[in-house]
């Protein structure tokens, strides 16, 4: 059966609930800065002076590939000095970047602001999975990661509606003091709340080749490859959709106003996406829900690059498809994440780092050609969705020998520790 490792002692007790609650707020604070800007690019380009429309799209891309490059060092620092100061340190930077953001006068210094805010606080990404794998193992992981992303996901489907509120009663520099203040309560509660995770017995050494030995092993596991890439893949076609749904939902299929209520509800099937998951996770186990989803998933990429071949693809077409595979994508993430870090409990950091830094950095740069690419159609995102999901299949197939489906240990069974 699943185990939970046990956690480092603690003073202050954080239920289950607490916990959870946490984890999220700390990895939503990343997705905050993403999504609550949706509604302001066309401003922000405007006031900047940015005649290109797909150029405004950098405000995002450029954010979520530096935080892919930011992942690699956070993981690594926390397996030497623990989860607690590295967060509290991630968690800083970003509330004092935020406010850099937000007195920024020309395009190119806010991208530089956002590239330097998503790298100094790639620990918010990185370190709450490594928390969760110092507490937990097997499908009783996967099941807190998809309970965890139940939560998680409510800020997607909220933060465009954030974003436009701020811009009904001030202008965008001020969705980034929101920002900064979210940052700042979180902070001051994780500081009160959070004890370390870190076991002593599991420090590691921070010598260049310990560390570079720990990350090869992580990126090269045959176990957890084609997870880490094709996790990162999926994303990819994610971003995609996110760089360029202002200008293909609100604009070319004239959403308008409406376009914070569709892109939530999108986000939103993705948090009941891992609510389910999280119920049935332990009892089906994360790779036979996974690769369930991932094959929905080709299906509904297909039928998306159909719709969008054919003349006059209307709102009403794309938006029931795109949300059910973002839907699919909820369950792949949780679990395609809890599979590929199993085989790493003693290098959980230096783990979620380098696979953090291969799911951002390849589906980040992968969503910026994607949003790049926009041409006034839904076709390029169709295209990208559907190229995602066969490669992902196939890199799935090769992590697990040519078989799907597989359930390593059934409930009941015994499995080695953690």
């Amino acid at each position: 059966m699943t185990t939970m490792n046990p956690p480092a002692p603690s003073a202050r007790n954080v239920g289950t609930a607490e916990f959870v609650a946490m984890m999220a707020m700390l990895m939503a604070l990343q997705a905050l800065a993403i999504d609550a800007m949706l509604p302001a690019l066309g401003q922000i380009a405007h006031d900047l002076g940015v005649s290109d429309p797909n150029r405004r799209q950098l405000v995002v891309g450029v954010f979520l590939f530096c935080a892919g490059i930011g992942a690699l060092v956070p993981g690594s620092l926390a397996d030497r000095y623990g989860r607690r100061p590295v967060l509290l340190c991630s968690l800083g930077l970003y509330v004092v970047l935020s406010i850099g953001c937000a007195l920024a006068r020309d395009f190119t210094a806010l991208l530089e602001l956002r590239a330097a805010q998503a790298i100094s606080s790639a620990g918010l990404s990185v370190l709450p999975s490594a928390i969760i794998r110092d507490r937990f193992a097997g499908d009783r992981m996967a099941r807190t990661l998809s309970t965890i992303s139940v939560v998680f996901m409510f800020v997607p489907m909220i933060a465009p509606s954030l974003g436009q509120l701020v811009l009904l009663f001030a202008g965008w520099r001020w969705i980034f003091v929101m920002l900064a203040g979210l940052a700042s309560v979180v902070g001051v509660w994780t500081w009160h709340r959070l004890d370390e995770t870190l076991h002593p017995e599991y420090r590691q050494p921070i010598e260049p080749k310990a560390i570079f030995g720990n990350m090869l092993a992580a990126a090269t596991n045959r176990a957890a490859f084609g997870y880490v890439i094709g996790g990162a893949l999926v994303f990819g076609g994610m971003f995609g959709y996110i760089n360029s749904s202002q200008q293909l939902v609100a604009e070319h299929f004239g959403a308008g106003t409406m376009f914070p209520l569709l892109f939530g509800a999108t986000a939103l099937s993705m948090a009941l996406a891992s609510f389910l998951n999280s119920r049935i996770v332990e009892r089906f186990g994360a790779r036979r829900v996974s690769h369930s989803a991932l094959l929905g998933f080709i299906g509904l990429s297909a039928l998306q690059l159909f719709l969008a071949t054919r003349p006059h693809q209307t709102l009403w077409q794309f938006m029931p498809v795109m949300g059910g595979s973002m839907c699919l994508i909820g369950f792949v993430g949780a679990n395609f994440g809890s599979i590929s870090l199993q085989p790493f409990a003693r290098i959980a950091g230096a783990a979620a780092s380098v696979q953090a830094f291969l799911r951002m950095v390849i589906g980040a740069g992968l969503g910026i050609i994607v949003g790049q690419s926009f041409d006034g159609t839904a076709r390029p995102l169709a295209l990208a969705l559907l190229g995602c999901g066969i490669v992902t299949l196939l890199l799935v197939l090769f992590s697990e020998h040519g078989v799907l489906f597989r359930r390593l240990y059934p409930p009941g069974a015994a499995r080695p520790a953690a």
